[in-house]
């Protein structure tokens, strides 16, 4: 708080503390009301476009993608608990492990507690498996149909047709929650076709038998082998595992009396077992 004296520099002066105050406060005063008046400017500029996006919906992921399984059934959680009225979901691969029997019968409870209903899509080889019977009859009521097919699309789950799951990686340890109403929309419609294609879990499959003693899922292993797949890809096209795939490709060959694998389709092909799955 010295200032230099004006009739001789060398010499330095005391200075009032009030007058040294108001120096270093006048800037600072000049500037706080300087950006004072920008926020009233800025505020005058943007209230315009503030009064348009009020007026808008709060916008939300259309693809969201989830990688491990606790942000997958995290976000499954989410969903199951915001739902209100219907769930559809596709479940390929015959039958499921206890472990994840277990994890859906959790999730799906409250849901029909409370009056939402869900339609569920299976494989036909599911209708062997012990413990997925077991999870239908103890989720099973007047909200709750399990309808079965021979071959179905990957795994899917929507809610309330407004928000759809699917896998996005082989180990499905990669996931995406889909919102975009189109997308969903579309989904939706997918499941709707193949229900309609589908034999509710309560009836029998019609298999037909062919007069050489070829079952309908022979024919469909039968079809896929003249398409070229490998065992392991047809038992996971028709929900099985790879020995009974194998089995029923053995009572194939067996009926046709084919010798190799080659023969074997070629001797599909010529049969004309195929031309019963083809419309009349």
């Amino acid at each position: 708080m010295l200032h230099p004296d004006p009739d001789d520099p060398n010499w330095l002066h005391p200075v009032p503390p009030s007058s040294v105050l108001a120096q270093r406060l006048h800037p600072l005063e000049r500037e706080i009301q300087d950006r004072r008046r920008l926020s009233l400017q800025l505020t005058d500029i943007f209230e315009p476009f503030l009064a348009i996006s009020a007026q808008q919906p709060v916008a939300t992921h259309a693809i969201t993608v989830l990688e491990g399984f606790d942000r997958i059934n995290e976000s499954l959680n989410l969903a199951t608990n915001e739902c209100q009225t219907s769930v559809l979901t596709v479940q390929p691969g015959g039958g499921r492990p206890a472990d994840a029997l277990t994890q859906a019968l959790e999730r799906d409870r409250p849901l029909t507690d409370r009056g939402v209903s869900i339609r569920t899509l299976y494989q036909h080889t599911a209708r062997h498996s012990q413990g997925t019977l077991a999870y239908v009859d103890r989720i099973s009521g007047g909200k709750v149909q399990v309808r079965t097919l021979e071959e179905l699309i990957e795994r899917l789950i929507i809610f309330d047709e407004t928000v759809a799951f699917i896998p996005a990686s082989d180990d499905r340890r990669v996931a995406l929650e889909l919102r975009h109403p189109g997308l969903v929309r579309y989904l939706t419609k997918v499941f709707e076709q193949l229900w309609q294609r589908a034999i509710p879990l309560t009836e029998e499959v019609p298999y037909e038998i062919s007069p050489n003693g070829i079952t309908g899922v022979q024919r469909s292993i039968a079809k896929l082998l003249i398409e070229g797949h490998v065992d392991e890809a047809i038992a996971r096209r028709l929900g099985m595992n790879v020995r009974t795939c194998r089995a029923h490709i053995a009572k194939i060959a067996a009926a046709l009396g084919s010798g190799s694998r080659a023969q074997l389709g070629y001797l599909i092909a010529q049969s004309g077992i195929l031309e019963q799955d083809k419309p009349k």
